[in-house]
């Protein structure tokens, strides 16, 4: 028995060093293939954007250096001829919001799209650089598995300069194919995309300024709110190039506050659109749901997912009857 015993130890022992070195070469792996036989560049402020979920198209890499090595990025698929208008809605997130990530996931996939001719609405979730090499293997995966994710090349933060860079990035990233309209939002807003389309479908394509309005002494909408907010791919394009902005530090403070401010200053989003009721956040009792919803903040825990979930009866009629589940 003593002998089993030390040689039981012995392997155990023997094991540790592969058991660490197994998912260092997953990462290295994920990270080093997409990018073989791509094109270097400067890395202007991009790290990692996939490409559709299941291919490996425009999976770029980032060592998180000033002189990052980025692949080749894919332009987003085609606008449908049909289609009025194209959206991309960026939702920022942090690395080890995984679980809540995957709810807002499921929260799109299963509500009802567009109608046909009216928009198509492409989805990333934006990190900054992410620099734990856990976090990394696992960021790195779920690129590969969903294809909807964003790296910016910034330190993680929320209100240090990551909605800047994410409005800067993407005009450079979708140059060859631009939206119409681009979107920051957060990972607990639950938005309703067929609505907020709706609201866009008759709206001017350019220097638009939309999303939940604040009033502040006679100004009636100097910045939208930060849980979801829309500008046209001119404003964007503007504030991406906009070197005031960088030149005067003007990227670190509450980010919705410091949109609103460039683009008063700059004289942009002068088409301006407050759709507040029908973008709120939730309150303390969760009773405060309204049926022409368009955007649902402080979902922050997934009791309050839940109860968005049944209030606009996103698993109604989903059901299929089986002996493997008895779902209420």
């Amino acid at each position: 028995m003593k002998s089993t015993s030390s040689h039981a130890l012995h392997g155990a022992s023997l094991c540790t060093p592969y058991l660490l070195i197994v998912p260092l070469g997953l990462l290295a792996v994920l990270l080093v293939l997409p990018s073989l036989g791509s094109s270097n560049a400067r890395s202007d402020g991009l790290g990692v954007l996939c490409g559709g979920a299941g291919t490996d198209d425009g999976y770029s890499v980032s060592s998180g250096a000033a002189e990052s090595k980025v692949g080749a990025v894919a332009a987003p698929p085609p606008r449908p001829a049909e289609a009025d208008f194209s959206l991309l809605v960026g939702v920022l997130t942090m690395p080890g919001r995984r679980e809540r990530r995957d709810i807002v996931r499921m929260a799109y996939a299963l509500q009802p799209a567009p109608p046909p001719g009216v928009a198509r609405v492409d989805v990333r979730f934006v990190f900054c650089n992410v620099t734990d090499p856990v976090e990394a293997a696992l960021v790195a995966v779920e690129a590969r598995r969903h294809g909807d994710i964003l790296v910016l090349d910034c330190a993680e933060n929320m209100n240090d300069g990551k909605t800047h860079a994410y409005l800067s990035a993407v005009p450079r990233l979708f140059a060859s194919a631009p939206y119409d309209y681009v979107m920051k939002t957060d990972d607990d807003t639950y938005l309703r995309v067929a609505a907020l389309a709706e609201e866009l479908r008759g709206k001017p394509r350019d220097d638009v300024y939309l999303g939940h309005g604040f009033a502040v002494g006679d100004d009636p909408m100097p910045f939208m709110h930060g849980m979801g907010y829309v500008v046209s791919w001119d404003v964007a394009r503007w504030v991406s190039g906009n070197q005031e902005i960088l030149r005067h530090n003007d990227t670190h403070g509450p980010e919705d506050l410091l949109v609103g401010k460039w683009l008063n200053i700059g004289g942009k989003g002068r088409n301006r659109y407050s759709l507040k009721p029908r973008m709120y956040d939730l309150n303390w009792f969760m009773d405060n749901f309204r049926p022409d919803t368009i955007a649902v903040h402080m979902l922050k825990d997934n009791r309050r997912w839940a109860a968005a979930f049944m209030y606009f009866n996103v698993t109604a009629g989903i059901e299929r009857p089986s002996d493997l589940h008895h779902l209420p």
